[in-house]
């Protein structure tokens, strides 16, 4: 499945919780790195992150969440313990998506769950770090979307590899198909040699 995700936070408060994050998104192929109100700065503070996420992962900061914008299409998914959220791993991530986990000691603001188009919980007993839970729903996200092979019956790896992609038919032009049918060949670019 194509598509592509961002990741991000609200008023997050722990540089080393968003540098943390950031090198797992990058791990994990997202496409930009979002946080709204922010309680350090982050466009002065140097985040610690040894796999360059910083210099292969734009970062966008948000100053309200009335100033918070997504791509066209792409629908915002919530991270949060809410009585009404669908538990994660019985979730259909959508093949647009930012994902958005709220502050180290708080929950995500009431005007930020508005906005989302779905809510997900990590079903467990209580809250644990922000980075690892951007981690557990980056990695569903990857294990759901179908890139690799099932899960066998038994103990143990698959089998067999994931199927293989399939392609569409040949695109041929009109001019091409008449001469196809005629059983003419395909005329030579004069490039001056013969």
């Amino acid at each position: 499945m194509r598509g592509y995700f961002g990741i991000g936070v609200e008023r997050i408060s722990k540089p080393g919780n968003v540098g943390n994050l950031m090198r797992t998104a990058h791990a994990f192929g997202a496409s930009f790195f979002f946080a709204i109100d922010p309680e350090p700065d982050l466009r002065e503070t140097k985040l610690v992150d040894t796999s360059g996420a910083t210099l292969h992962l734009p970062l966008y900061i948000h100053e309200r969440v009335a100033d918070f914008t997504l791509p066209r299409d792409c629908m915002l998914v919530g991270v949060e313990l809410t009585d009404d959220a669908v538990e994660l791993p019985s979730f259909r991530h959508p093949s647009r998506a930012a994902y958005v986990l709220g502050p180290e000691r708080d929950s995500l603001s009431p005007a930020l769950l508005a906005r989302c188009d779905h809510v997900v919980k990590i079903p467990m007993s209580f809250c644990i770090n922000v980075g690892v839970a951007g981690a557990l729903v980056m990695y569903d996200r990857m294990i759901s979307l179908g890139r690799f092979a099932e899960r066998p019956v038994r103990p143990g790896g698959p089998l067999e590899g994931p199927a293989q992609h399939k392609h569409g038919k040949q695109i041929m032009r009109k001019e091409d198909r008449r001469r196809r049918i005629r059983g003419e060949q395909k005329p030579v670019e004069d490039g001056g040699n013969e």
